[in-house]
C-alpha cells in the first residue's frame, strides 16, 4: 500500500532536479527571482517640462469716436447743401453770362449750328473758369465759400489752417469736366457720384477729390 506514495515522491524529486539542473547549464537564462527580494522600481517618465507663463496681449483700443462739435468731420449730406447753394449761386452768374454770349437766342438755327456750337464752347469755358475761380479764390482766402459758411463748414489744408491756392484749385478742378460740348454735365454728374461714395466711405469724410489735392479735409466749425 506504500508503493504509489513512493513512486509519486521520487517523480517529484525527479522533476525538481531536473529543473534544477536546467535552470544551471542555461546560461542565457536569467535567475530566479526570490518572491522575498523587492523587484526594481519601475522607471516612471521625466515630468513634462513646464513652459514659462506667456504674457497676456490684450486686443488694442479701439480707435476714438470722431467729435461731434467743432473739428469733426463734415458729413456727407451737410456738404451736399453747401455745395447746391454754391451751384445756384455760380449758375446764377453763369446764367448772366449766356445772355451776353449768346445775344438773347435760343434756338440754334438762327445763328447756325457752327455759330452755336462755337458760342456753347466759348460760354462752357467761361463758365468752368468762374466757377473753380469761385471756389478757389474763396477757400483759399478764408477756408470757407457762401455755402460753408451757411452750413458751418471750413476747408482745411493738408496741415491745417487754410488750403493753399495750389490745393484749392486741384480739389476743384473737376469742373472743368464743363468744357467738354454737350457732355460735360453728364460727366461732371459721374464725377459728384464718385466723390460722394469717396466720401461716405472714408473714415475722414475725406473725397477723392480731398485726396487729390494732397489731403485737405471738410470739417465742422461748431
Amino acid at each position: 500500500s506504500t508503493l504509489p506514495v513512493v513512486a509519486v515522491s521520487d517523480s517529484l524529486t525527479s522533476r525538481r532536479y531536473l529543473h534544477e539542473e536546467r535552470t544551471v547549464t542555461d546560461p542565457g537564462s536569467p535567475p530566479p527571482r526570490d518572491p522575498a527580494m523587492p523587484g526594481p522600481e519601475p522607471v516612471m517618465p521625466p515630468p513634462d517640462v513646464a513652459m514659462p507663463p506667456q504674457p497676456m496681449t490684450s486686443p488694442p483700443p479701439p480707435l476714438p469716436a470722431p467729435a461731434a462739435g467743432a473739428g469733426a468731420p463734415g458729413d456727407l449730406t451737410t456738404r451736399f447743401i453747401a455745395r447746391l447753394i454754391d451751384g445756384i449761386l455760380v449758375g446764377v452768374a453763369n446764367g448772366i453770362i449766356s445772355i451776353f454770349i449768346f445775344g438773347g437766342f435760343v434756338n440754334p438755327m438762327a445763328m447756325g449750328i457752327v455759330g452755336f456750337t462755337g458760342r456753347f464752347l466759348l460760354y462752357s469755358v467761361i463758365a468752368a473758369a468762374i466757377t473753380i475761380a469761385y471756389f478757389a479764390l474763396m477757400e483759399s482766402n478764408s477756408g470757407q465759400t457762401l455755402g460753408k459758411m451757411l452750413m458751418s463748414l471750413r476747408t482745411e489744408g493738408a496741415g491745417g489752417g487754410k488750403p493753399t491756392m495750389e490745393q484749392a484749385l486741384k480739389r476743384n478742378a473737376f469742373y472743368a469736366l464743363n468744357i467738354i460740348p454737350f457732355l460735360g454735365w453728364l460727366a461732371l454728374l459721374a464725377v459728384y457720384i464718385y466723390i460722394a461714395v469717396t466720401i461716405n466711405n472714408s473714415p475722414t469724410r475725406q473725397g477723392w477729390h480731398d485726396k487729390f489735392a494732397g489731403g485737405t479735409q471738410v470739417v465742422k466749425t461748431k
